[in-house]
């Protein structure tokens, strides 16, 4: 797949590179492999799916399968086919590469951003559905389209919650590696479903959910959050930084994402790919982009019937989110969607920076304080959560028909 690099960003990078003698485009061989990784999936869920959720099994059986073999291990579930045994077999086994003292030191700084970690990434994603071979799965999906976009964007608050527990991503049976799971195999039952589908142009997108997409959404809970989150008064050192590039790099493990090749192993690396991306858009979204941007912050809009402060709560993240992508989309791109103004949503952030960065200060120098700070930080963003999820349940799921 041929990747081409518009004339505004290279002329920024030339000029960049011959004042500063700062590279802004990754080496060479890095962006070779992440213009074949637009090709490349998963295989080894990929043939599981294909054989249970999409196979005589049926989606219903295979849901069980998987829920059981999560529940007591997939040793004691002599009837699971050899696909999900090769399957488990990958995902159970830590790469060696992995320090479990990182992982938990990018667990703590996920929980440090806690609320914004979501807002700032979500915004962040806002502004990639430009791109057709991003915006036409979620369409086609009906994830983040419509009505349902509230419900899909708290599936991936629980996922994001859960793993940033303390010790939860190394944890055998922990409810964040099995939602991990979850999250693989959603994925790729997508994957097969958009693939097959008409309005998927192979040719010019190569595959749905590919291995260079869910490399950039890695970028986006690391390096995007740790350079974004600077302006409203989140300090990440580089050793932070770091380490969450790390965390995120087991996480990508666990969802089926191959981290060993161009999986950036330092901030600026990290940086340089999501250029790089900015530089290769197509802008050939069109309305499906417009539908997928536009339904996000309005279905934080409080219903009719809701009354008192439950819908003062609902207006104050409803500017909040708008806000978030006032600051976080790129005005460009942002120009091109109806959304709220975020103005009061904007004020409310830049306002509270400054006590953020104070908080920030004081945890590098006042024992105790930095485990406090993670420890509200993710009170209040649980307590989000569950006012919103309500009696609901997050399915996950990957029988989900696709909705044209």
């Amino acid at each position: 797949m041929q990747l081409v690099v518009s004339p505004v960003h290279q002329r920024l990078r030339d000029r960049v590179k011959r004042i500063a003698r700062i590279e802004l485009f990754p080496r060479e061989e890095v962006r070779a492999a992440f213009a074949a990784g637009h090709t490349a999936g998963d295989p080894l869920a990929e043939a599981f799916v294909a054989e249970t959720y999409h196979g005589e099994m049926g989606a219903e059986k295979a849901r069980e399968l998987l829920d059981e073999a999560l529940r007591v291990g997939i040793d004691n579930v002599p009837h699971a086919p050899d696909s999900m045994r090769a399957l488990f077999a990958e995902f159970e086994t830590v790469p060696d590469w992995v320090d479990p003292d990182l992982v938990e030191q990018g667990a703590a700084v996920w929980r440090r951003w806690g609320y914004s970690l979501g807002a700032v990434g979500n915004a962040g994603t806002m502004d990639t559905y430009t791109e057709a071979s991003l915006a036409v799965p979620l369409s086609l999906s009906g994830g983040y389209a419509g009505s349902s976009a509230l419900n899909r964007y708290l599936e991936t608050s629980r996922w994001w919650l859960e793993v940033c527990r303390p010790g939860a991503v190394l944890s055998p049976g922990s409810t964040a590696r099995a939602v991990s799971l979850k999250v693989r195999v959603m994925h790729v039952s997508v994957r097969a479903r958009v693939a097959a589908h008409p309005e998927w142009d192979s040719a010019r997108h190569g595959l749905p959910i590919s291995q260079s997409e869910m490399m950039l959404t890695l970028l986006g809970g690391s390096v995007g959050p740790a350079l974004g989150l600077t302006a409203l008064g989140f300090l990440t050192s580089s050793a932070e930084v770091r380490a969450v590039l790390h965390f995120n790099r087991y996480l990508g493990h666990l969802v089926g994402c191959r981290v060993d090749e161009i999986y950036p192993q330092t901030y600026a690396d990290g940086l340089r790919l999501l250029y790089y991306f900015d530089a290769t858009r197509r802008h050939d979204a069109g309305p499906l982009g417009a539908e997928l941007v536009e339904s996000f912050v309005p279905s934080f809009r409080p219903a009719p019937t809701v009354r008192g402060l439950a819908r003062l709560r609902a207006a104050f993240h409803l500017h909040l989110q708008a806000g978030y992508t006032r600051l976080f989309m790129l005005p460009w791109n942002r120009r091109g969607y109806r959304l709220p103004s975020g103005i009061p949503g904007l004020i409310l952030l830049l306002g509270r920076a400054p006590f953020i960065a104070l908080i920030e200060v004081m945890r590098r120098a006042v024992p105790g304080v930095d485990d406090r700070w993670q420890a509200a930080s993710m009170r209040r963003w649980r307590r989000w959560h569950a006012w919103h999820l309500g009696q609901r349940e997050e399915a996950f799921d990957a029988g989900r028909a696709l909705r044209r």
